[in-house]
């Protein structure tokens, strides 16, 4: 009789102490993979951007309802800017920052080890170069190189899962897109030069977090 209680009680147990997590605060880490925007100008035609990087962050979150969470995330970015035409290209030193409170859903935790999510959010990003500028720079006939900053608005969309190692600890898995317009005061064009507008960063990224 003890037996078969106790096999009653311990999944209702386990789904009860998994709907008590209200919270979540984690941390990532990954890689950074942008797009480059065209170039075009009288002198030829280039690609501007950033040169592949790290990434990692910091989230705080709560679980509003059985299948929807908020959270507010913070990520850094240490990507160089790039100029590039034909087999010649120029770098500089930059990074990034961006501040964003999601929504997400997700499957429920506590019908599996496995929770599937996606996330829609948006935030802004903040854009520094770091480089020493030069009176001469490659490509300059493109663009310019400087060292200052450029907040812009940002949009992010993230597929994921996370895996439960322990009552409170998940393994996490994603996959973001940052969706930003392209920061032309840290890169900015040449005169009569043209650049194509939109920046997606794309970051795959592993985690671990604690539910309370």
């Amino acid at each position: 009789m003890k037996i078969a209680v106790l096999r009653v009680l311990a999944p209702a147990a386990f789904c009860a102490a998994a709907f008590a997590q209200q919270w979540e605060v984690g941390a990532v880490g990954g890689a950074s993979f942008l797009n480059t925007v065209p170039v075009s100008s009288s002198g030829g035609s280039a690609r501007a951007g950033f040169a592949p990087g790290v990434a990692g962050g910091a989230y705080f979150g709560q679980n509003l309802y059985s299948n929807l969470s908020g959270a507010i995330r913070y990520d850094f970015f240490q990507s160089d800017l790039k100029l590039s035409s034909g087999g010649t290209s120029a770098t500089f030193t930059g990074i990034a920052h961006a501040i964003h409170y999601d929504l997400i859903w997700h499957t429920r935790r506590s019908e599996s080890a496995t929770q599937f999510y996606v996330t829609v959010g948006g935030g802004m990003k903040l854009f520094q170069g770091l480089g020493s500028p030069e009176a001469y720079q490659p490509l300059m006939q493109f663009g310019y190189f400087t060292k200052t900053h450029a907040a812009e608005p940002m949009g992010t969309a993230a597929a994921g899962l996370t895996y439960r190692l322990g009552p409170r600890m998940f393994l996490r898995f994603e996959v973001r897109d940052f969706i930003s317009p392209f920061p032309t005061a840290v890169l900015t064009p040449a005169p009569g030069a043209k650049y194509g507008s939109i920046l997606n960063d794309l970051t795959p990224m592993v985690g671990i977090s604690y539910a309370f």
